[in-house]
C-alpha cells in the first residue's frame, strides 16, 4: 500500500473491486464505471456475452452453454483471466477518448482490511494486465472514511462501518490511520439468504434475489406491523404464489446474521484507548457501502452500541470516490499504514 499521497496523485485511475459493483474513477474525469461485478460466458467457445447489469440480468435464465460468473468475491478477485476481461470491456466504452490513447501509467485499487498477500498479488496481476505499470493498494477503510468526508486526519477518533455484499468492516481511525478493525463475513449477501431461507421454511416460498426489493421497502417504512406482498414459487407444487409476508417477522429473521456486525462493533470499541471511544459518543458512527441502506440497520447499531448513527449521503461509492480524492489531491497530506497493519 502507499505510504504517502505523493505516490497516489501520480496515478490516473482508481478502482474499487467490489464483490457486488466494480467502480472505477478517473482522475479529472470522475466515476465513469458503476456496474455489477458479473459476467456471462459462453463455455463452448469461451467468448465473453454480456457483462456489468447485462450479465445479471441473465443471471438464472440461461441455457446450459452459458454461465453467469462473479471473479471478485469478498473485494478479492478470485478469476484474474475473467476479472481483466470485465474490467477491459467496462473501461474501454466508458472512457474518453482522449485518455484511450493514453498509456495507463499509474493505477490505484482499494482492498478490504487485512487483505493477505495473495490477494494483494491478484488486485495487482488484475489492473497490470490492463496496461498499468505501478499500481498503488489502499485500505477501504481509510478510502471509505475520506470519501464519506471524515476529518480522519485529525488527532480524533472517527468510526466507520463498511457494509458490503459479502463482508462488513469496522474501524477507529485517527491521525489519518487505523486504531483498531475488525472484518466479519456477514453482508448484503447473508442478509438477503436469510430472508430467503425465512421464506421458504415459514411460507414454503422459493424467492429470487430480485425479488427481495419489495420486502428491503417495507422494511423501511413504519410501523413495524406493515407487511409485503412478494410472489415467488411454491416450493411443493411449482407454482407461482404470493403470500403476505410480516415486516416484523423478516425483522427478526435478519437480525441472526446482524449480530455477528454488532459483536465486530464491541471488539473494536474494546479495543481503543478511552479518549477515542469519549470523541464517539459526540461524533458516532458512520455507515457506508452498498449494505449500509438496509432497513433498520442504523437503529439496530444505535441501540446496541448507545452512538448516534449516520448514513453516508452516498454510502455505496464512498470507497472510490475518496480513492479518487486521494489522486487529485483534494486531501490533506496524511500517514497511511501498510494494508493489514
Amino acid at each position: 500500500m502507499s505510504d504517502s499521497l505523493e505516490q497516489l496523485r501520480r496515478c490516473t485511475i482508481a478502482v474499487d473491486l467490489g464483490a457486488a459493483r466494480t467502480r472505477v474513477y478517473v482522475k479529472d474525469t470522475g466515476l465513469i464505471v458503476d456496474e455489477p461485478s458479473i459476467a456471462a460466458v459462453n463455455t463452448r467457445t469461451g467468448s465473453l456475452i454480456a457483462v456489468g447489469a447485462l450479465a445479471e440480468g441473465m443471471s438464472g435464465r440461461t441455457p446450459s452453454h452459458i454461465r453467469v460468473v462473479r471473479p471478485i468475491s469478498g473485494g478479492t478477485v478470485v478469476d484474474i483471466d475473467m476479472a481483466q476481461r470485465m474490467l477491459r470491456f467496462l473501461v474501454h466504452h466508458k472512457l474518453p477518448r482522449a485518455w484511450r490513447r493514453k498509456p495507463m501509467m499509474r493505477a490505484a485499487v482499494c482492498l478490504p482490511h487485512d487483505a493477505e498477500p495473495i490477494a494483494q498479488r491478484a488486485a495487482i496481476e488484475t489492473l497490470t494486465g490492463l496496461g498499468a505499470r505501478r499500481v498503488e493498494l489502499v485500505d477501504t477503510l481509510v478510502a471509505a472514511a475520506v470519501g464519506c468526508g471524515l476529518p480522519v486526519e485529525q488527532p480524533e477518533a472517527t468510526m466507520i462501518v463498511v457494509c458490503g455484499a459479502a463482508a462488513t468492516q469496522v474501524a477507529v481511525l485517527s491521525l489519518g490511520s487505523i486504531v483498531a478493525a475488525e472484518k466479519v463475513l456477514v453482508g448484503g449477501d447473508a442478509i438477503d439468504y436469510a430472508v430467503v431461507q425465512h421464506l421458504r421454511s415459514r411460507h414454503g416460498l422459493m424467492l429470487p434475489t430480485q425479488g427481495l426489493h419489495p420486502l428491503h421497502v417495507a422494511l423501511s417504512a413504519d410501523p413495524v406491523e406493515d407487511g409485503a406482498e412478494v410472489r415467488g414459487r411454491d416450493a411443493a407444487t411449482g407454482l407461482s404464489r404470493t403470500v403476505m409476508v410480516s415486516t416484523a417477522h423478516v425483522r427478526e429473521a435478519i437480525h441472526t446474521p446482524l449480530t455477528g456486525v454488532l459483536d465486530a462493533i464491541g471488539r473494536v470499541l474494546r479495543a481503543c484507548p478511552p479518549d477515542l471511544v469519549a470523541d464517539l459518543v459526540e461524533r458516532g458512527v458512520m455507515l457506508a457501502g452498498g449494505s449500509a441502506m438496509l432497513p433498520g440497520l442504523d437503529r439496530m447499531i444505535g441501540d446496541a452500541t448507545g452512538l448516534i448513527v449516520h448514513i453516508a449521503e452516498r454510502p455505496d461509492v464512498c470507497a472510490v470516490v475518496g480513492l479518487g480524492a486521494m489522486l487529485e489531491g483534494r486531501v490533506q497530506p496524511l500517514h497511511l499504514d501498510p494494508l493489514g497493519a
